[in-house]
């Protein structure tokens, strides 16, 4: 498969992908995702099937990035006063929104449609980005950080495992010890 070409932000492109990301979430309301093609979304979009495929390959490739841009979170992470509090809150809501149906039906669809990984590191990119958020506010106080990327392997890739590939979702207790091993370094 080719690589897909660069795309310039704004302009006919910025709608065409405002226009079937958001086709695909009416669509996916309505009438659920098995039912979902590439000519019925076209169709919703206004636009033809060719630009769908051209722009998105196949409709997993279309789901996985329509599933990236629903897991980017649209506000940064609450400041409470402390890195542990803010730890804590930004955790337990991470793994409550990831272990949702949605949640869950969001990762599955960016890591179906993503041959090349660039769709899981968006994903992995935005954590990052909140986490660093976190950490240089933390650093600002004078309190002490730890590496981002040990926060990264110590909280965010169990809660991933966990929501994956174990039963249930993981608790909010769990979530806070994540937390605490990352900071504590246990």
């Amino acid at each position: 498969m080719s690589p897909k070409p660069m795309v310039r932000p704004g302009g006919r492109s910025a709608r065409v992908q405002a226009a079937v990301h958001a086709a695909v979430r009416e669509l996916v309301g309505e009438m659920g995702r098995g039912a979902l093609t590439v000519p019925l979304v076209a169709a919703r979009a206004g636009v033809t099937p060719s630009t769908v495929y051209r722009r998105w390959g196949d409709l997993r490739e279309l789901l996985s990035d329509v599933a990236v841009e629903r897991l980017r979170p649209e506000a940064g992470p609450a400041d409470l006063g402390s890195l542990r509090a803010d730890l804590d809150a930004w955790a337990e809501q991470f793994a409550d929104e990831m272990a949702s149906p949605s949640g869950r039906a969001y990762i599955r669809d960016a890591l179906l449609g993503d041959p090349d990984g660039s769709n899981a590191g968006r994903c992995s990119a935005y954590a990052a980005e909140q986490i660093g958020t976190m950490l240089t506010r933390a650093a600002r106080r004078g309190e002490p950080v730890p590496d981002p990327e040990l926060v990264l392997d110590r909280v965010v890739a169990p809660v991933m495992y966990r929501i994956l590939f174990r039963p249930g979702p993981p608790e909010a207790a769990y979530a806070r010890e994540l937390v605490a091993n990352a900071l504590d370094g246990r």
